[in-house]
């Protein structure tokens, strides 16, 4: 597994980062303070929760207005894990279908 794979990998690991990316989802852009306001976490915690998913590449910062730092999901930012998965589901269903011919024979 490459390092970018792995990393969005540990990224969405934890549940509440998995939330915050649904948030995102559901609502497009949004800031640490109004997710924060939605959850049952901290402001800090949202921050560090959101510069691990920017670590991950899955979040890009986008211009607003005043201090006001808006995140938002970058496009594209799965495809490296979604390929991984896609090669990884291949090469499981061809083992058992080679098991499967195994134990019919």
């Amino acid at each position: 597994m490459n390092d970018q794979v792995g990393t969005v990998f540990a990224a969405l690991a934890d549940p509440t980062r998995r939330g915050l990316v649904e948030e995102l989802l559901g609502g497009g852009e949004t800031s640490a303070p109004a997710l924060s306001a939605r959850l049952p976490i901290s402001r800090q915690a949202v921050a560090k929760h959101l510069a691990t998913l920017e670590h991950a590449g899955l979040l890009e910062r986008r211009p607003a207005a005043g201090r006001e730092v808006r995140y938002g999901l970058r496009g594209e930012a799965l495809a490296p894990a979604t390929a991984w998965l896609s090669d990884a589901e291949r090469a499981w269903d061809r083992r058992l279908a080679r098991l499967k011919r195994a134990v019919e024979s």
